[in-house]
């Protein structure tokens, strides 16, 4: 059997961005096409927590990612993520808003398929970065 290839299609269900998931986070972004760069602005719930009043880091990361492949589908070029890494480097708190943007940091060629090297992070409102990140995201063909 052979594998058939990945056909990226939106039916707005995405648990990040999608309008018609009810369960999901339905994030909004604003998009900066002359700096490259993609934003938003995320007020995690109490039930999005870990320890009491803590933001769950997999949901901190899940945003960050939802940026970064947001930005690069945004500007017309549908990608998976390859690789990622998340540094936590103080707790968000839950119902505090959080000002997250991602860009891209390199685009590379890698035989007839395009990568790109991505970061962002998620600042509290006392403006303190609370986590990072950085990815590799390769674009899809089709």
């Amino acid at each position: 059997m052979s594998e058939q290839p990945l056909q990226l299609a939106d039916d707005h269900f995405c648990f990040g961005c999608g309008s018609k998931n009810p369960r999901g986070l339905q994030l909004s972004f604003t998009l900066d096409k002359i700096k490259k760069q993609i934003s938003t602005v995320w007020t995690p719930s109490k039930e999005l927590q870990g320890y009491a009043n803590v933001v769950h880091g997999g949901m901190t990361g899940l945003v960050l990612d939802e940026l970064m492949g947001n930005l690069l589908y945004l500007n017309g070029t549908p990608a998976v993520t390859a690789e990622m890494k998340v540094r936590f480097l103080r707790p968000g708190t839950v119902n505090e808003p959080l000002n997250c943007r991602a860009w891209i940091v390199e685009q590379k060629t890698e035989g007839s398929r395009k990568s790109f090297q991505m970061e962002s992070e998620a600042v509290n409102s006392l403006g303190k970065v609370i986590a990072k990140a950085s990815g590799r995201y390769v674009a899809m063909n089709g």
